[in-house]
């Protein structure tokens, strides 16, 4: 056994003795087919596309020409050049700043970029928009989005008057563009006789500004008259389904083709997802570590009373142990105002109490009553609470109106320091609705999106349009993530990939994505091949995530 390989070194010995060529020969390169993108008939000869913020490019809570130029529409339209396809005209803004002037004056800040640890804006870096609302631009395009867009408006006569602006009444980015002060958007677009559309993001808006303002608005379903609404407040399905469908057959009106997207679950973007229920943290925070345990006194009386009225799962207690729920404002909750005013009243230990924050026993019945009007309907966040992306700045501030409040519904009897303790926002003040997603204004907003997507699917099926389930789509970037050529694309904040700092719009990756589901349900709706065809997709390497904060 000891010499089973004792013949490998004579082997290599007589090998090394032959005379024998060394250079290998070179591996030939596999060229791999090219195959030119055939769109079987379809006229891409004037694509237009209808929609909202996505579809213009907005990115970073601004819309500018770089990303303009990575707007979904305008990457299908360079695939579409492939086949036949126009030129594509876009809005373009006059800068890479982002951000508006009327009359000089800013309406919109810069766009932001991301500073080492966070989002911050352009201003702070002195960057000043340069783009003037005032300032027409012609009316012939072929990008039909305006960021802010909700259903009603794209048929909404006067949507782009210039004049309205100042009022509230027109979209200032519709208004650099459309034909007149009368013009609708859905007016202009066909004005350019498309042969082939985009419809996409219709509905989300519908929903967006409820969201963005913590759910504050209406939950306007069952009143479709969109003159009674307010800027937050959730469309009628029935409205959205009149409008929407109008639209289809607008633009399907002269033998055009064409493919609509739905609506996602907004709230699984990060603008919703990155703020956490409970940042309030002890051992980092030597502040709210010293506070703990007058915070657990005053809350151990009211949730008592919380208690007392079956609901103890609203109960306030920090721990000095690690992370704490923030306290919030719900809407939905048991008004429990006079219940607490009543029992802390009555309590032997209330007085004492009182006394011990340097105020005189006769003060009890009034600090009894600002303690109910306070908590009355308060409760400690859950993790099925959202907060919204901008809650983040002021999570443990105090608010000056309300300890200004304070102060003058106690006839000055609450000094200003004792009001600014009991005026921490999150902590000793609940967080306001408008920074609070509560679980009945998700399911609102959830019950509204489907609704509008079953429009949108019934719509494209009914009229042989093709179909892209964003809704699908995003949820799938939520939960395993979303693989994208060499990346993996998330819904995180940053380092996500898919979704820019605003945390609602995508980035330039995210935007190349979209377009390759539209030109995928191309593919599938109308037989082209732009999935199999060379460079028929967009590559995510040629698209950037983060626009560096000297791009002007």
């Amino acid at each position: 056994m000891k010499f089973k390989y004792s013949w490998l070194p004579i082997a290599l010995l007589s090998l090394t003795a032959c005379d024998i060529n060394n250079e290998l020969e070179a591996i030939p390169e596999v060229e791999t087919p090219v195959v030119q993108v055939d769109a079987t008939g379809l006229d891409l000869s004037n694509y237009v596309a209808v929609g909202a913020s996505f579809s213009a490019g907005f990115t970073d809570n601004a819309l500018f020409i770089a990303a303009q130029e990575n707007s979904f529409p305008n990457i299908i339209s360079k695939k579409f050049q492939l086949a036949g396809g126009g030129d594509f005209v876009q809005p373009l803004m006059n800068d890479n700043i982002g951000g508006l002037l009327f009359g000089g004056n800013m309406i919109q800040g810069p766009r932001l970029f991301f500073n080492g640890s966070g989002p911050a804006s352009l201003s702070t870096l002195g960057a000043v928009p340069t783009t003037e609302v005032t300032t027409k631009l012609p009316s012939t395009n072929n990008n039909y989005g305006v960021p802010g867009a909700k259903s009603y408006h794209f048929v909404f006569g006067g949507y782009g008057s210039v004049n309205a602006v100042p009022l509230g009444q027109a979209n200032p980015y519709f208004a650099r563009f459309s034909s007149s002060e009368t013009a609708s958007i859905l007016g202009d677009a066909m004005a350019n006789q498309p042969t082939f559309f985009t419809l996409s993001e219709i509905g989300g808006n519908d929903v967006l500004g409820y969201a963005l303002g913590g759910g504050a608005g209406v939950d306007q379903t069952g009143n479709p008259n969109a003159n009674s609404y307010g800027s937050a407040d959730i469309t009628d399905p029935g409205l959205f389904k009149q409008i929407f469908d109008t639209m289809v057959a607008t633009l399907t009106s002269n033998g055009a083709k064409g493919v609509v997207g739905n609506i996602p679950y907004i709230t699984s973007l990060a603008h919703f997802t990155t703020v956490p229920y409970n940042p309030l943290d002890p051992t980092t925070n030597s502040d709210l570590a010293g506070q703990i345990p007058l915070l657990n006194s005053v809350y151990g009386a009211i949730n008592q009373i919380y208690a007392g009225a079956g609901q103890p799962e609203r109960s306030i207690v920090f721990s000095a142990d690690g992370p704490n729920a923030m306290v919030i404002y719900d809407e939905d909750a048991t008004d429990l105002s006079a219940a607490i005013t009543a029992t802390l009243g009555a309590s032997p230990t209330f007085v004492p109490f009182v006394q011990s924050l340097g105020l005189p026993a006769a003060a009890a019945p009034l600090v009894a009553q600002l303690l109910g009007q306070q908590y009355g309907k308060a409760r400690s966040a859950t993790e099925n609470d959202l907060f919204v992306l901008t809650s983040s700045s002021i999570i443990g501030t105090v608010d000056t109106t309300a300890a200004a409040n304070l102060v003058a519904q106690s006839g000055g009897l609450l000094p200003a320091t004792l009001a600014g303790q009991f005026s921490a926002q999150g902590i000793t003040l609940p967080l306001a609705d408008k920074w609070v997603l509560t679980p009945q204004e998700q399911n609102n907003i959830k019950v509204a999106t489907d609704a509008y997507n079953v429009t949108i699917k019934a719509a494209a099926d009914a009229n042989g349009l093709g179909f892209v389930d964003f809704n699908a789509i995003l949820q799938e970037a939520a939960t395993s993530g979303l693989n994208f050529g060499d990346f993996t694309m998330t819904t995180n904040l940053v380092t996500g990939g898919l979704v820019s700092l605003d945390g609602v719009h995508l980035t330039a990756r995210g935007y190349g994505l979209m377009a390759n589901e539209f030109l995928k349900a191309t593919d599938v709706t109308y037989g082209s091949n732009f999935t199999l065809a060379t460079d028929g997709l967009a590559n995510p390497n040629d698209l950037p995530t983060n626009y560096s904060p000297m791009l002007w």
